[in-house]
């Protein structure tokens, strides 16, 4: 079984293109739910033939025992992913004839709207004082970049220097599954990285594919995320921004910003880098919310005042 689930990560990386971070959960999945039919069926073969076995009905025993320790709806459907995606790849070399997963549903989960900052709110936060030397600099381009681009936090810190064309104001982004896309940086964002580069006083060090990173932390290093994280706490304490936000409040900012002064929905599904119309969509919903709360307060009519 453990050679099995192996073979399924490196499949996942090589094949599919996921994301470490992906990859280690799915595996992690598929490893609880041979430690799950081990506990049930202690007899049970540990060689891939065993999961010739494995019907419908396991599966649903699996979920039921997770719903049981009030597992979060999230993590079921993430937990369902990963089996339906492994059997996949099982079915693909042969060790099992149907996908036992194909036909179970996922948990309906509510999706939160997205967190995202004001245009004023955001203005603030670029516009306050970041210091004139190399660490000021590199904090000022990394959070022009988060809004001028949409770019996720993972693709931001493995940015390479080849990615970024300032003489077109250009950058190349490596997003989920590796998929490539271009994305234009805006005059801020490009004047805020041609200066942190100028200014760079310690050489990044190449990584283990010899690329340099575009953003470098102590000694050179690539940026890592949560460094990224403390860059933008920083800043929005001393702008004055009282809510919690995240690297990937500047994503959401970006759409909504966009979709609200007119750009197309399919235009910012292609900048976000998202392989279905409907997830940007979410967006939407954001505006409208928004769009009700103004003619709320502003119509004169809006709440039947006057009326008997």
């Amino acid at each position: 079984m453990n050679e099995i689930i192996e073979a399924f990560g490196v499949y996942l990386e090589w094949q599919k293109g996921y994301s470490a971070h992906t990859r280690k959960a799915y595996v992690t999945d598929i490893r609880q739910f041979a430690r799950f039919l081990r506990s049930k069926a202690p007899g049970m073969s540990s060689g891939k033939e065993a999961w010739e076995d494995i019907d419908a009905g396991m599966i649903r025993f699996f979920l039921a025992d997770l719903y049981r320790r009030t597992i979060r709806k999230s993590s079921i459907s993430r937990k369902i992913a990963a089996l339906r995606s492994f059997f996949d790849y099982l079915a693909k070399e042969g060790v099992v004839k149907t996908n036992p997963v194909e036909m179970i549903q996922a948990p309906k989960c509510e999706k939160p709207l997205p967190n995202f900052l004001s245009v004023d709110e955001m203005f603030c936060l670029l516009g306050v004082h970041f210091g004139e030397d190399e660490k000021g600099k590199r904090d000022r381009a990394v959070l022009e970049l988060l809004y001028s681009t949409g770019i996720r936090l993972r693709e931001l810190t493995g940015l390479n220097r080849e990615d970024a064309d300032l003489r077109e104001g250009i950058m190349r982004i490596r997003g989920k599954g590796k998929k490539e896309r271009l994305v234009p940086m805006g005059e801020k964002a490009s004047l805020a990285l041609r200066q942190y580069l100028a200014t760079e006083t310690s050489w990044p060090q190449p990584d283990a594919l010899g690329a340099l990173p575009l953003f470098s932390a102590r000694q050179g290093k690539r940026i890592s995320p949560r460094t990224v994280e403390r860059i933008v706490d920083r800043y929005a304490l001393w702008c004055g921004i009282r809510k919690k936000i995240s690297p990937h409040a500047f994503r959401h900012s970006f759409a909504t910003h966009l979709l609200d002064m007119g750009a197309d929905l399919r235009v910012i599904q292609e900048l976000l880098g998202h392989e279905s119309l409907s997830t940007t969509q979410r967006y939407t919903s954001v505006t409208v919310e928004r769009l009700m709360e103004v003619y709320d307060r502003a119509h004169p009519r809006a709440k039947g005042e006057g009326l008997s």
